[in-house]
């Protein structure tokens, strides 16, 4: 067995998991000191999006699988379902000391990096600030106080991934295929396929550059024994996600699969998202600077000057406008100028200088790697400000187009920037700087400190306008301008300051005129400052509120009127349908927020509801409330109407459709474009639209006709039907092929698409019992193989780390 010197094996690690707990703990203080919660918008629609499928596991003990309170249902799998993957969870709380959620994640992030960077070679000290730069950089905090835990989660992982599979390659194989599998079960976890794509991309680089050099050294076979052991603990890891996989593959297909309004063949047809949806947020060409100095731009997108009495824009609203106009421009005075709609992102001065300096010292390999990366990052954020390339991607990488919000590619820089760096730094340390080395430096400061001495200089070359402000007085515009001027020379001084001060540490290779403890401690500090300054910009008191969820959901006097109605109906509020969830929290909602929710229900929404929602409120206005014209919004079972929160806020629908009835004309379509125009002509209470050549109806109608529905839960739907004849029945339930089953009196019957987005079948005359389950092969068998293959990760990690301790690995770092 290998032998364990305490001090030198174990304390420097002991110590940075103790920095590691410190700086999350300060850094989120009002969490530990104050019981105060984080304010995550997001994470408050999670909370109504996912009400009912809580409940119903609180109540049953099982899953719901289906959500029956958003968007008139669609499949639970990416909003509240818990897996099998039980052994996964219950590591991830261990190795982040039940920190509680999801500030674990930061934690989490700092000591992933800091494991690939000892994997990578660097000294642990060093591995401590660049663990720092990567976990506060504020990609990551920006998401976490926005609500995207799922990302962050998934980001904190991929360092983890990433030593696993350098182990493997470094000929520690038992260890890197052990750590491999764990840690891409634990990332796996987290559900955000487009970090784990992203992820594949780093790594696919990685192995693109391994492939390279294996060749030039005759070494093929020996790269392919460490694909083989990585496709091995790839499988596991798969094996411990595979229900989640399936069902998201499965829905991926309902949710941003092509468009079926768009006839195969055309060559505007795709399988992924539109690219105006997939490029909707994209950085701009001069963007990244702000990787570099954070108010490049002018900060945030969300803030106001008009709130520093101290600006130039506060001081001449004053001074020329009177209150009309100061309430007028008042929101005209945002810093930003460039294209985002949220925040810019900053990796740190101190991390973009050593990262140019991992470029110069760094090993090739690295450096190849690396760089390749971060530029494929930067150029993918571009979305369409660079078409060229983009769409030429979107179009044929395969998978890329399922995912938008490229401006999340940056992910890749971020991941990257501070390897390279402490790469770089080691090499420095270890070798000492010669004369070449030391103008090598020199040029490396004089290029990323010149850039920040440049727009410090000549900040007045820039225009600091943003579209359509040319439009904006004189007097005003021009203050504006000042101030952008002064927030980006104030950061490019900011940035120079870190840049001078890491380059002094380097240049004068203090670790030897000093103690070098000393000198890691001044390199810990200054990178912790240099990024929680810029972060606590963005990330304020204001971000942390006490018992927030209790507020949010009150009930009001709206709900408190309709939740008198017992029975099953649905509630569309008119403001913000398809971008709020708080409507779910206590009723089943005709809209909701998910951003993979079923492709054809937006269609409607977007293409019939919409207009029929302004035809009414002009009824209403014109004093004419009558919704039986209204068949899309009376089919999803639209009870009752809100648009505010008092009582007077409420309008009930007599027109609603109810659960479900019979129709007398079923009108035959031959495309989803032509099904989808009839909808919105119809009366849908007695016709229905079918896009089925294969469709046989009987033709007879019984208006005594009567389907009752008896018992309902997410999962579960049971009616009674009484008619003299059969008959086309229709039912206020979204069609999902795949997981329902319906039957009459225990007999299994198909079910039918009518309607663009709802589920019918076919009933014989009599009276029977209707009953449609929902139990999706993805669960029902997936969920076994996820829990067999998770308790196997737990055997396979135990296992390589014993048989690593027991016997000493040949290091090839």
């Amino acid at each position: 067995m290998k032998k364990i010197s305490f001090p030198n094996d174990v304390l420097p690690h002991l110590i940075a998991i103790g920095i590691f707990l410190i700086v999350t703990i300060f850094f989120y203080n009002p969490i530990f000191f104050d019981g105060k919660a984080l304010d995550q918008q997001d994470i408050q629609q999670w909370e109504g999006s996912s009400k009912s499928m809580r409940d119903f596991r609180d109540k049953t003990g099982e899953e719901a699988l289906w959500s029956d309170a958003m968007f008139s249902g669609m499949p639970g799998y990416l909003v509240n379902v818990k897996w099998g993957n039980t052994a996964i969870t219950y590591l991830k709380r261990v190795i982040s000391f039940n920190l509680p959620h999801p500030i674990c994640n930061i934690y989490l992030a700092f000591f992933c990096y800091y494991i690939m960077l000892i994997t990578f070679g660097v000294r642990s000290w060093l591995a401590i600030a660049g663990a720092i730069a990567f976990g506060l950089s504020n990609f990551l905090i920006v998401g976490m106080f926005v609500g995207h835990s799922a990302r962050i989660g998934a980001i904190a992982f991929m360092p983890l991934v990433m030593a696993g599979i350098h182990l493997v390659f470094t000929n520690r194989t038992v260890l890197g295929f052990g750590l491999t599998a764990t840690a891409l079960a634990l990332h796996f976890r987290e559900n955000h396929l487009q970090m784990t794509y992203y992820l594949l991309l780093i790594v696919g680089i990685y192995g693109l550059v391994q492939l390279v050099y294996y060749f030039k050294a005759k070494e093929i076979s020996e790269f392919s024994k460490a694909v083989g052991v990585l496709v091995a603990a790839v499988l596991i890891a798969v094996g411990t996600f595979f229900g989640p996989m399936w069902a998201v593959t499965e829905y991926t297909k309902y949710s941003r699969g092509g468009s079926d309004l768009i006839p195969r063949g055309d060559k505007n047809a795709s399988s992924g998202v539109s690219k105006s949806y997939a490029f909707d947020y994209n950085y701009g060409i001069l963007e990244p600077m702000t990787l570099l100095i954070p108010n490049f731009y002018g900060g945030s997108a969300m803030d106001l000057l008009v709130q520093d009495q101290t600006s130039n824009v506060s001081k001449a609203l004053r001074t020329n406008a009177n209150e009309q106009t100061f309430n007028q421009l008042a929101y005209a005075t945002r810093g930003y100028w460039g294209t985002q709609t949220f925040y810019p992102y900053y990796t740190g001065a101190i991390t973009v200088f050593l990262f140019a300096v991992g470029i110069t010292f760094a090993d090739k390999k690295y450096v190849w790697w690396i760089v390749s990366v971060s530029i494929l990052g930067i150029f993918l954020s571009w979305g369409s400000n660079f078409a060229a390339f983009n769409y030429f991607v979107f179009d044929f990488l395969p998978g890329y187009n399922k995912f938008r919000s490229v401006t999340f590619t940056l992910v890749m820089v971020v991941f990257s920037m501070p390897l390279l760096g402490m790469l770089g730094v080691e090499k420095i340390m270890t070798e000492g700087l010669n004369k070449a080395a030391k103008k090598k430096l020199m040029i490396v400061a004089g290029v990323t400190g010149g850039l920040c001495a440049v727009f410090l200089l000549f900040a007045g070359v820039m225009s600091f306008t943003a579209e359509g402000e040319e439009q904006l007085p004189p007097w005003f515009l021009s203050a504006l301008i000042d101030d952008r001027m002064s927030l980006l020379r104030s950061d490019a001084f900011r940035s120079l300051s870190f840049v001078v001060g890491a380059f002094i540490v380097l240049y004068f290779e203090l670790w030897k005129k000093f103690s070098p403890i000393a000198v890691y401690a001044f390199l810990i500090l200054m990178i912790t400052f240099d990024l929680s300054i810029v972060d606590k910009r963005y990330f304020t008191k204001d971000h942390y509120k006490r018992k927030a969820r209790a507020a949010v959901f009150a009930p009001t006097e709206a709900d408190q009127l309709i939740l008198t109605d017992k029975s099953y109906y649905r509630v569309f509020n008119i403001q913000g349908t398809m971008a709020e969830a708080r409507t779910s929290y206590y009723h089943h909602s005709i809209g909701g927020y998910h951003g993979v929710k079923i492709k054809r229900y937006q269609e409607l929404y977007d293409s019939c509801m919409a207009q029929q929602l302004q035809g009414l409120i002009q009824n209403v206005k014109t004093g004419k409330l009558d919704f039986r014209e209204f068949g899309a919004i009376n089919m999803l079972n639209a009870k009752y109407l809100v648009y505010g929160e008092e009582k007077g806020n409420v309008i009930p629908n007599p027109s609603a459709n109810g659960n479900a009835w019979f129709v007398g004309k079923v009108i035959p379509v031959n495309s989803a474009l032509e099904e989808l125009h009839k909808v919105c002509e119809i009366n849908t209470r007695y016709e229905a639209v079918i896009n089925d050549p294969a469709f046989k109806s009987s033709g007879q109608y019984d208006s005594a006709s009567t389907i009752t529905l008896l018992d309902h839960n997410p999962k579960m739907l049971k009616y009674e039907s009484q008619s003299s004849v059969e008959g086309l029945a229709v039912f206020s339930e979204i069609y999902y092929a795949v997981g329902w089953t319906a039957t009459i009196d225990g007999k299994e019957v198909p079910i039918h698409r009518v309607d663009y987005v709802l589920r019918a079948i076919n009933v014989p005359s009599g009276k029977h019992t209707i009953e449609f389950r929902f139990e999706p092969a993805a669960y029902t068998t997936g969920n076994k193989i996820t829990t067999i293959f998770s308790w196997l990760l737990i055997v396979v990690m135990l296992g390589s780390i014993g048989w690593s301790l027991r016997k000493d690995p040949t290091t090839n770092a």
